[in-house]
Protein backbone atom coordinates (compact mmCIF):
# COMPACT_ATOMS: atom_id res chain seq x y z
CA UNK A 1 0.00 0.00 0.00
CA UNK A 2 1.07 3.66 -0.64
CA UNK A 3 1.44 6.25 1.84
CA UNK A 4 1.05 9.65 0.65
CA UNK A 5 3.15 11.86 1.89
CA UNK A 6 2.78 15.24 0.22
CA UNK A 7 -0.33 17.75 -0.01
CA UNK A 8 -3.49 17.07 -2.80
CA UNK A 9 -2.89 20.19 -4.92
CA UNK A 10 -5.52 21.52 -7.33
CA UNK A 11 -5.18 24.84 -8.62
CA UNK A 12 -7.74 26.74 -8.28
CA UNK A 13 -10.63 25.88 -9.40
CA UNK A 14 -13.15 27.80 -12.17
CA UNK A 15 -16.87 28.58 -10.78
CA UNK A 16 -19.60 26.85 -13.24
CA UNK A 17 -23.05 28.05 -11.95
CA UNK A 18 -25.23 24.80 -11.72
CA UNK A 19 -28.83 25.57 -11.12
CA UNK A 20 -27.96 28.38 -9.51
CA UNK A 21 -25.12 27.06 -7.43
CA UNK A 22 -21.15 27.73 -7.74
CA UNK A 23 -20.15 24.84 -8.40
CA UNK A 24 -15.92 23.92 -8.28
CA UNK A 25 -14.83 22.43 -11.77
CA UNK A 26 -11.01 22.17 -12.23
CA UNK A 27 -10.10 21.05 -16.38
CA UNK A 28 -6.30 19.14 -16.64
CA UNK A 29 -4.63 18.67 -19.23
CA UNK A 30 -0.73 18.73 -20.34
CA UNK A 31 0.77 21.72 -21.43
CA UNK A 32 4.16 22.03 -23.18
CA UNK A 33 6.48 24.92 -24.11
CA UNK A 34 6.88 26.21 -27.18
CA UNK A 35 8.31 29.24 -29.36
CA UNK A 36 4.84 31.48 -28.05
CA UNK A 37 4.41 29.68 -24.53
CA UNK A 38 2.38 26.95 -23.39
CA UNK A 39 0.31 25.04 -25.37
CA UNK A 40 -2.21 22.03 -24.96
CA UNK A 41 -0.98 18.50 -25.58
CA UNK A 42 -4.06 17.07 -28.21
CA UNK A 43 -5.72 14.21 -26.06
CA UNK A 44 -5.34 10.74 -27.02
CA UNK A 45 -8.93 9.61 -26.08
CA UNK A 46 -12.25 10.92 -24.70
CA UNK A 47 -12.73 13.04 -21.51
CA UNK A 48 -12.94 11.79 -17.71
CA UNK A 49 -14.80 12.98 -15.23
CA UNK A 50 -13.90 12.11 -11.78
CA UNK A 51 -16.96 12.12 -9.23
CA UNK A 52 -15.51 11.98 -5.48
CA UNK A 53 -17.55 10.90 -2.60
CA UNK A 54 -18.80 11.88 1.15
CA UNK A 55 -16.77 13.32 3.10
CA UNK A 56 -14.52 14.13 0.57
CA UNK A 57 -14.02 16.39 -2.54
CA UNK A 58 -12.31 16.66 -5.81
CA UNK A 59 -9.28 16.84 -4.02
CA UNK A 60 -8.89 12.55 -3.62
CA UNK A 61 -8.47 12.66 -6.89
CA UNK A 62 -6.03 15.16 -7.36
CA UNK A 63 -2.94 12.39 -7.50
CA UNK A 64 -4.61 10.29 -10.02
CA UNK A 65 -5.90 13.29 -12.21
CA UNK A 66 -2.60 14.24 -12.59
CA UNK A 67 -1.33 11.15 -13.85
CA UNK A 68 -4.80 10.97 -16.39
CA UNK A 69 -3.65 14.38 -17.08
CA UNK A 70 -0.43 13.19 -19.38
CA UNK A 71 -2.58 12.36 -22.34
CA UNK A 72 -6.18 13.13 -21.83
CA UNK A 73 -8.31 16.16 -20.73
CA UNK A 74 -9.77 15.27 -16.77
CA UNK A 75 -12.66 16.90 -15.27
CA UNK A 76 -12.96 17.01 -11.73
CA UNK A 77 -15.85 18.67 -9.75
CA UNK A 78 -16.91 19.04 -5.85
CA UNK A 79 -20.51 18.67 -5.57
CA UNK A 80 -22.69 21.53 -4.20
CA UNK A 81 -22.21 21.01 -0.75
CA UNK A 82 -18.92 19.87 -0.70
CA UNK A 83 -15.15 20.94 -0.83
CA UNK A 84 -14.75 24.66 -2.77
CA UNK A 85 -18.44 24.25 -3.82
CA UNK A 86 -21.38 26.35 -2.41
CA UNK A 87 -22.45 24.60 0.25
CA UNK A 88 -25.26 27.07 2.16
CA UNK A 89 -28.28 25.39 3.85
CA UNK A 90 -30.11 26.90 0.81
CA UNK A 91 -28.52 24.03 -1.35
CA UNK A 92 -30.24 20.86 -1.69
CA UNK A 93 -27.41 18.07 -1.23
CA UNK A 94 -29.43 14.74 -1.70
CA UNK A 95 -28.53 12.18 -3.82
CA UNK A 96 -31.29 12.01 -5.92
CA UNK A 97 -30.52 15.80 -6.93
CA UNK A 98 -26.54 15.11 -7.37
CA UNK A 99 -27.57 12.48 -10.09
CA UNK A 100 -29.45 15.20 -11.99
CA UNK A 101 -26.51 17.58 -12.11
CA UNK A 102 -23.71 15.40 -13.34
CA UNK A 103 -25.40 15.60 -16.77
CA UNK A 104 -26.36 19.15 -16.57
CA UNK A 105 -22.72 19.60 -15.80
CA UNK A 106 -21.73 18.06 -18.51
CA UNK A 107 -23.75 20.09 -20.90
CA UNK A 108 -23.12 23.47 -19.80
CA UNK A 109 -19.09 22.39 -20.04
CA UNK A 110 -19.82 20.23 -23.52
CA UNK A 111 -18.31 17.70 -22.72
CA UNK A 112 -20.14 14.78 -24.29
CA UNK A 113 -20.06 10.85 -23.60
CA UNK A 114 -17.00 10.53 -20.84
CA UNK A 115 -15.72 7.95 -19.52
CA UNK A 116 -16.54 8.14 -14.99
CA UNK A 117 -14.17 7.60 -12.76
CA UNK A 118 -16.67 7.58 -9.42
CA UNK A 119 -15.56 6.73 -5.86
CA UNK A 120 -18.19 5.77 -3.05
CA UNK A 121 -21.55 8.29 -3.17
CA UNK A 122 -19.86 9.64 -6.47
CA UNK A 123 -20.73 6.31 -8.10
CA UNK A 124 -24.40 6.34 -7.02
CA UNK A 125 -24.26 9.95 -8.96
CA UNK A 126 -22.65 8.45 -11.93
CA UNK A 127 -24.88 5.52 -11.59
CA UNK A 128 -28.37 7.48 -11.38
CA UNK A 129 -26.73 10.24 -14.11
CA UNK A 130 -26.76 7.48 -16.80
CA UNK A 131 -29.46 5.08 -15.73
CA UNK A 132 -32.24 7.71 -14.37
CA UNK A 133 -31.00 10.43 -16.53
CA UNK A 134 -30.09 8.80 -19.50
CA UNK A 135 -26.90 10.54 -19.86
CA UNK A 136 -24.45 8.33 -21.99
CA UNK A 137 -20.76 7.28 -21.38
CA UNK A 138 -18.21 6.21 -22.77
CA UNK A 139 -17.40 3.91 -19.92
CA UNK A 140 -17.83 3.77 -16.13
CA UNK A 141 -15.56 2.29 -13.65
CA UNK A 142 -16.56 2.38 -10.17
CA UNK A 143 -14.14 2.71 -6.52
CA UNK A 144 -16.00 0.98 -3.70
CA UNK A 145 -19.47 2.47 -4.68
CA UNK A 146 -22.26 3.20 -2.14
CA UNK A 147 -24.90 1.55 -4.18
CA UNK A 148 -25.43 -1.84 -2.37
CA UNK A 149 -27.46 -2.04 1.16
CA UNK A 150 -26.26 -2.18 3.54
CA UNK A 151 -24.40 1.35 3.86
CA UNK A 152 -23.55 3.88 5.90
CA UNK A 153 -21.32 3.13 9.27
CA UNK A 154 -23.03 2.88 12.84
CA UNK A 155 -21.84 6.53 13.50
CA UNK A 156 -23.19 7.72 10.14
CA UNK A 157 -26.36 6.68 10.84
CA UNK A 158 -25.91 7.97 14.12
CA UNK A 159 -25.38 11.44 12.67
CA UNK A 160 -28.31 11.21 10.34
CA UNK A 161 -30.70 10.94 13.35
CA UNK A 162 -29.72 13.62 15.29
CA UNK A 163 -27.60 15.81 12.81
CA UNK A 164 -29.21 18.72 14.66
CA UNK A 165 -27.20 17.70 18.18
CA UNK A 166 -24.04 17.10 16.60
CA UNK A 167 -24.25 20.54 14.42
CA UNK A 168 -24.36 22.31 18.02
CA UNK A 169 -21.07 20.99 18.82
CA UNK A 170 -18.46 23.73 19.57
CA UNK A 171 -15.76 24.34 16.69
CA UNK A 172 -12.97 22.22 18.35
CA UNK A 173 -14.68 19.34 18.82
CA UNK A 174 -16.39 19.28 16.04
CA UNK A 175 -13.03 19.48 13.81
CA UNK A 176 -11.97 16.32 16.16
CA UNK A 177 -15.04 14.12 15.29
CA UNK A 178 -14.41 15.01 11.15
CA UNK A 179 -10.95 14.35 11.60
CA UNK A 180 -11.48 11.14 14.00
CA UNK A 181 -14.30 9.83 10.97
CA UNK A 182 -12.17 10.86 8.08
CA UNK A 183 -9.25 8.46 9.42
CA UNK A 184 -11.38 5.78 9.74
CA UNK A 185 -11.78 5.41 6.26
CA UNK A 186 -8.47 4.77 5.67
CA UNK A 187 -6.67 1.18 5.68
CA UNK A 188 -3.07 2.93 7.39
CA UNK A 189 -3.19 6.29 9.21
CA UNK A 190 -3.34 9.10 6.68
CA UNK A 191 -0.22 11.85 6.53
CA UNK A 192 -1.16 14.99 8.58
CA UNK A 193 -1.34 16.94 5.95
CA UNK A 194 -3.31 15.36 3.64
CA UNK A 195 -5.46 14.55 6.67
CA UNK A 196 -6.49 18.60 7.55
CA UNK A 197 -6.87 19.49 3.44
CA UNK A 198 -9.92 16.94 3.78
CA UNK A 199 -10.89 18.00 7.24
CA UNK A 200 -10.72 21.72 6.05
CA UNK A 201 -13.87 22.04 4.11
CA UNK A 202 -16.36 21.22 6.81
CA UNK A 203 -14.48 23.66 9.48
CA UNK A 204 -16.01 26.94 7.89
CA UNK A 205 -19.29 28.19 10.04
CA UNK A 206 -21.14 26.70 6.62
CA UNK A 207 -18.68 23.44 6.39
CA UNK A 208 -19.98 22.54 10.12
CA UNK A 209 -23.27 23.16 9.43
CA UNK A 210 -23.05 21.28 6.26
CA UNK A 211 -21.30 18.11 7.23
CA UNK A 212 -24.37 17.14 9.12
CA UNK A 213 -26.94 18.02 6.35
CA UNK A 214 -25.13 16.31 4.10
CA UNK A 215 -25.41 12.69 6.11
CA UNK A 216 -28.79 13.17 6.91
CA UNK A 217 -29.71 14.13 3.57
CA UNK A 218 -28.12 10.61 2.06
CA UNK A 219 -30.70 7.70 2.01
CA UNK A 220 -30.96 4.34 0.58
CA UNK A 221 -33.98 4.97 -0.68
CA UNK A 222 -32.13 7.06 -3.50
CA UNK A 223 -29.57 3.76 -4.38
CA UNK A 224 -32.50 1.25 -4.71
CA UNK A 225 -33.77 2.60 -8.08
CA UNK A 226 -30.32 2.43 -9.33
CA UNK A 227 -29.75 -0.83 -7.59
CA UNK A 228 -32.44 -2.37 -9.32
CA UNK A 229 -31.27 -1.65 -12.76
CA UNK A 230 -27.98 -2.42 -12.42
CA UNK A 231 -28.62 -4.94 -15.45
CA UNK A 232 -29.42 -2.08 -18.04
CA UNK A 233 -25.59 -0.47 -17.88
CA UNK A 234 -25.01 0.46 -21.48
CA UNK A 235 -21.93 1.04 -21.31
CA UNK A 236 -18.12 -0.69 -20.28
CA UNK A 237 -18.10 -1.16 -16.59
CA UNK A 238 -14.97 -2.04 -14.17
CA UNK A 239 -15.16 -2.07 -10.20
CA UNK A 240 -12.27 -1.61 -7.91
CA UNK A 241 -11.94 -1.85 -4.21
CA UNK A 242 -10.02 -2.07 -1.22
CA UNK A 243 -9.46 -4.79 0.60
CA UNK A 244 -9.55 -3.60 3.86
CA UNK A 245 -12.61 -1.09 3.53
CA UNK A 246 -13.70 -0.54 6.91
CA UNK A 247 -16.68 1.64 5.51
CA UNK A 248 -18.27 -0.65 2.31
CA UNK A 249 -17.02 -4.74 3.03
CA UNK A 250 -15.08 -5.61 -0.19
CA UNK A 251 -17.95 -8.44 -0.14
CA UNK A 252 -20.12 -6.21 -1.96
CA UNK A 253 -17.58 -5.81 -4.67
CA UNK A 254 -19.08 -9.27 -5.98
CA UNK A 255 -22.97 -9.04 -5.68
CA UNK A 256 -22.08 -5.75 -7.90
CA UNK A 257 -20.39 -7.78 -10.27
CA UNK A 258 -23.08 -10.10 -10.42
CA UNK A 259 -25.75 -7.54 -10.84
CA UNK A 260 -23.47 -5.49 -13.39
CA UNK A 261 -23.60 -6.99 -17.40
CA UNK A 262 -20.64 -8.98 -18.50
CA UNK A 263 -20.16 -9.72 -14.79
CA UNK A 264 -16.48 -7.38 -14.82
CA UNK A 265 -14.41 -8.90 -12.09
CA UNK A 266 -13.63 -6.67 -9.39
CA UNK A 267 -9.94 -5.15 -8.84
CA UNK A 268 -8.89 -5.90 -5.13
CA UNK A 269 -6.10 -3.92 -3.86
CA UNK A 270 -4.51 -5.38 -0.58
CA UNK A 271 -4.09 -3.85 2.82
CA UNK A 272 -5.96 -0.33 1.12
CA UNK A 273 -8.91 0.82 2.88
CA UNK A 274 -11.93 2.73 1.89
CA UNK A 275 -10.04 5.55 0.31
CA UNK A 276 -8.43 4.06 -2.42
CA UNK A 277 -8.01 6.88 -5.07
CA UNK A 278 -5.88 8.04 -1.98
CA UNK A 279 -4.32 5.86 -0.50
CA UNK A 280 -3.55 3.69 -3.55
CA UNK A 281 -3.31 6.83 -6.28
CA UNK A 282 -0.69 4.92 -8.00
CA UNK A 283 -1.90 1.67 -8.39
CA UNK A 284 -5.84 3.47 -8.99
CA UNK A 285 -4.04 5.43 -11.75
CA UNK A 286 -2.51 2.71 -13.35
CA UNK A 287 -5.20 0.59 -13.54
CA UNK A 288 -7.66 3.61 -14.96
CA UNK A 289 -5.16 3.93 -17.83
CA UNK A 290 -4.92 0.64 -18.40
CA UNK A 291 -8.18 -0.36 -18.83
CA UNK A 292 -9.10 2.69 -20.87
CA UNK A 293 -6.71 1.93 -22.97
CA UNK A 294 -7.84 -1.04 -23.60
CA UNK A 295 -11.11 0.30 -24.57
CA UNK A 296 -9.85 2.33 -26.70
CA UNK A 297 -7.74 0.11 -28.69
CA UNK A 298 -10.09 -3.22 -28.97
CA UNK A 299 -13.25 -1.19 -29.67
CA UNK A 300 -12.57 2.16 -30.29
CA UNK A 301 -14.43 4.66 -27.34
CA UNK A 302 -17.30 4.76 -28.42
CA UNK A 303 -17.67 1.46 -27.72
CA UNK A 304 -21.05 -0.03 -25.66
CA UNK A 305 -22.06 -3.32 -24.47
CA UNK A 306 -25.87 -4.14 -24.58
CA UNK A 307 -27.52 -4.29 -21.09
CA UNK A 308 -28.91 -7.86 -19.87
CA UNK A 309 -32.50 -8.16 -20.49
Amino acid sequence: METKTHPLALPAPAMVDLDGIRTATWLLESAVGGPTGRTSVRPTGRDVVLCHGTPWSARVWAHVAATLAADRRVLLWDMPGYGRSEMGPQVPVDLATQMGRLPRLLDVLGIERPHVVAHDIGGAVALGAHLLHGQDLASLMLWDPVVLEPWGSPFFRLVAENADVFAALPPQLHRALVREYISGAAGAPLDARVLEQLVDPWTTPEGRSGFYRQIAALTPAHTRPIARSLGSVRCPVAIGWGEEDPWIPVEQAARLSAALPGRPTPRLLPGVGHLAPLEASRAVGDTVRQWLARLESSAGPDVCVQPRG
